[in-house]
């Protein structure tokens, strides 16, 4: 490299550093918050105890992690023995879903879900076809909502389990899973919901919605990666996923992961104090985004329920834009969002959500997801909107297809 090429490659990294980013995927994954990551230190040098030993530092970490497990309760309005620990959303998702089909195969081989599910769950139903089970996928109006007079006539003497996502990790689509859960039980079925993104974010009660299973995530609520949990009402019995020694009543074997299940109990604690607020703060930043992108940038289309919809989340379709690309552009002005799905990215195929509620493959091609955190200010928002309405022109004034549309205008 040429010395004077050199010097401005060294500059411009100099520029990257000191950029200020700005993150709006908190979707994807959170920070973990300070006082989650304080109340775990210890458990990884100076109690660094198996809950499964006797002795004292053993008993300390045994004790911690049945805290832990109180606070998750707390959190959905569920008893403490009825949440089990899992290394992630998507182990809980799979010990629910083959836990359920591989206990009640006798009873029957048939499984409602949606078009629009997290992989954890499309993966997994598809992996239970191949084994002899027969999987019914609904359709979603163009809000991503289910038809629950489909889900009724789906339903077959041999359906042993209905599972529906509370909220929909991509467009923010909140279910009607009160009156999913009431269908369910007129049938005597179970109903699993993939809350992964719902928990923290909205009010959540397993009793009063009547919820069979439930999975969450850490990371998605400001604790860390590689700790989940499941909650499965008393009463229900399921297949254990993991095989070996006899944690977590025996249903998910391994030593337990002490230092996240105590900044999972953390953070949901966290969340029980400053829910309401923080679904308000989500909520403004949301609206105040949706609102500026409208008004300011032409050819857009809001994805998912304008009401019905998580509190941080805003999905839109840029036409005439290529998704990738703006990701890029955003980027190189220290921006974070995203196209949908962190589990899906890489992918060549548009969104399989956004297809589902009828978009088609240049629009869903074409998507930004925006999701708040409690750490995004109004001002950060301001710098969204603005470089978004840089972006968007500098690459619409490249398209060949919207010189041609305006030319024809």
């Amino acid at each position: 490299m040429r010395k004077f090429e050199y010097n401005k490659y060294i500059e411009k990294r100099k520029e990257e550093k000191i950029m200020k980013i700005r993150y709006f995927d908190n979707a994807a994954t959170t920070r973990v918050k300070d006082e989650v990551l304080n109340e775990m230190l210890p458990y990884f040098s100076e109690q660094y105890g198996n809950p499964s030993s006797l002795y004292s530092i053993g008993r300390s970490a045994k004790k911690k992690v049945e805290e832990a497990r109180k606070k998750v309760a707390n959190l959905i309005n569920c008893n403490p023995n009825e949440i089990y620990f899992t290394g992630c959303g998507s182990e809980s998702d799979n010990t629910a879903i083959k836990g359920i089909a591989y206990a009640n195969k006798n009873k029957g081989k048939h499984i409602i879900t949606s078009k629009i599910e997290h992989p954890a769950v499309l993966h997994t139903c598809q992996m239970l076809e191949k084994h002899g089970f027969n999987v019914t996928y609904l359709d979603v109006d163009k809000d991503g909502i289910v038809n629950l007079e489909q889900l009724r006539n789906s339903i077959r003497n041999d359906t042993i389990l209905i599972s529906i996502m509370y909220a929909n990790n991509e467009i923010g689509t909140i279910q009607p899973i009160a009156q999913i859960s009431r269908i369910a039980k007129m049938y005597n079925i179970i109903f699993h919901t993939d809350c992964v993104q719902a928990c923290g974010n909205v009010q959540i009660d397993v009793k009063k919605m009547g919820i069979d299973m439930l999975s969450m995530s850490g990371h998605k609520l400001y604790a860390p990666k590689g700790i989940g949990a499941l909650y499965v009402r008393n009463g229900i019995e399921f297949e254990k996923f993991m095989d070996g020694g006899h944690q977590e009543k025996n249903k998910r074997g391994g030593t337990e992961n002490v230092p996240g299940i105590i900044g999972l109990g953390k953070a949901c604690e966290l969340t029980n104090i400053n829910l309401a607020n923080h679904m308000k703060h989500l909520q403004e930043l949301r609206d105040y985004y949706i609102q500026q992108v409208e008004e300011k940038i032409p050819y857009v289309y809001l994805n998912g329920s304008r009401k019905k919809r998580l509190p941080g989340n805003a999905n839109f379709s840029f036409k005439f834009i290529e998704g990738e690309s703006l990701l890029l552009n955003l980027d190189a002005k220290g921006i974070c969002a995203s196209s949908g799905s962190a589990c899906t990215s890489g992918s060549t195929e548009p969104s399989h959500v956004l297809t589902a509620i009828g978009l088609d493959r240049d629009i869903a091609q074409a998507s930004l997801r925006v999701t708040f955190g409690e750490d995004n200010t109004k001002e950060d928002v301001d710098y969204l909107v603005e470089n978004l309405i840089e972006v968007v022109n500098k690459l619409r004034s490249m398209s060949p297809e919207y010189n041609e549309f305006v030319r024809n205008k």
